[in-house]
């Protein structure tokens, strides 16, 4: 299995940016599929956006495409989120996760994931 640890999140104003980083252990990263999940108090798991192993393709969820921008370092075993024009709906703890048993695409849910990191919060004031 692979460690992850996520960093980066905190407290911004409406409107505001933030980027999370989530750095992997090991030397296979580069064949991961990773995504990013949220999770808001009362509320499941939820996707947000993920980039293929293969090819750096990437998918958001309607939510925040436009908004965020999901990308990969596989020098630094790193995959980031950048999240732009950030909203109160969007405070939440985000998690990372990597795909490496299967190679659905595109993993819209948590089950197809392997991983997770530990999470970071992420508050968005009003």
């Amino acid at each position: 299995q692979v460690q992850l640890v996520e960093s980066g999140g905190g407290l911004v104003e409406a409107g505001g940016s933030l980027r999370l980083s989530c750095a992997a252990s090991g030397r296979t990263f580069s064949s991961y599929t990773m995504g990013w999940f949220r999770q808001a108090p009362g509320k499941e798991r939820e996707f947000v956006a993920v980039i293929r192993w293969s090819d750096s393709s990437t998918y958001y969820a309607g939510s925040v495409k436009g908004r965020f921008t999901i990308s990969r370092d596989n020098t630094k075993n790193i995959v980031y989120l950048q999240m732009n024009s950030l909203k109160p709906e969007d405070t939440a703890v985000y998690y990372c996760a990597a795909q490496i048993r299967n190679r659905i695409w595109i993993p819209l849910h948590v089950s197809m994931y392997d991983s997770w990191g530990q999470g970071t919060q992420v508050t968005v004031s009003s």
